[in-house]
């Protein structure tokens, strides 16, 4: 794990309330909207990377899924999530780490990520995240990708990202997953500026 990365994250959580950075959605309703299309059954294996206190989490366990694991590279904002849901924390399976250290112990038959892959600049770091997607989820399971789109910003948290269209977002992980679908969506951050996002299905081959 990169400390000083680690530590960039652990202060924002530390010093920011949740509904107070860009990413915050009370109701993440592209994620879930991407999520529930598919059918899955309640017992699907699901995973939220870059999960952090992002209340996808609450939602599906609304929802009546009964297998999420939430992977975040801050040990705050994990912490901060289980307060916030209380006893049922304990339904949820937390992992504090980060996303190219992570070895999974089982397959997933959804990984969803709203939060991490855009983050990963250099060539190794994004071909090692493809590789251990494809490696992580179960035969004809889904990934479903959410990045900041070619017409969104540059940096998130003073940070440089990678921006994807529809084109090169599936390119990436062509040799796994096959498209589903994709979309642009705005996201309304709680400064009332708009993020363009990238949001792409895909199905393992």
């Amino acid at each position: 794990m990169h400390l000083d990365q680690q530590q960039h994250w652990e202060n924002i959580y530390q010093t920011k309330d949740s509904k107070e950075v860009s990413w915050f959605q009370s109701k993440p309703e592209t994620s879930l909207s991407c999520i529930q299309e598919n059918n899955l059954p309640k017992t699907a294996k699901i995973i939220d990377v870059g999960g952090g206190d992002s209340y996808l989490v609450d939602n599906l366990l609304d929802l009546g899924y009964q297998d999420i694991t939430v992977l975040d590279i801050s040990k705050t904002a994990i912490e901060q999530a289980k307060k916030r849901l209380g006893e049922r924390a304990a339904r949820v399976n937390w992992i504090v780490a980060d996303i190219l250290s992570f070895q999974p112990q089982e397959q997933y038959d959804l990984w969803h990520d709203r939060a991490a892959f855009h983050f990963l600049t250099e060539e190794k770091a994004i071909h090692e995240y493809v590789a251990l997607a494809g490696q992580s989820i179960a035969q004809d399971g889904l990934l479903v990708i959410g990045t900041f789109s070619e017409q969104g910003p540059k940096k998130c948290s003073g940070i440089e990202i990678r921006q994807y269209s529809e084109k090169s977002l599936s390119e990436r992980f062509d040799i796994y997953f096959k498209k589903k679908n994709c979309i642009t969506v705005d996201h309304q951050t709680p400064f009332h500026t708009i993020q363009n996002f990238t949001f792409c299905s895909f199905k393992k081959r």
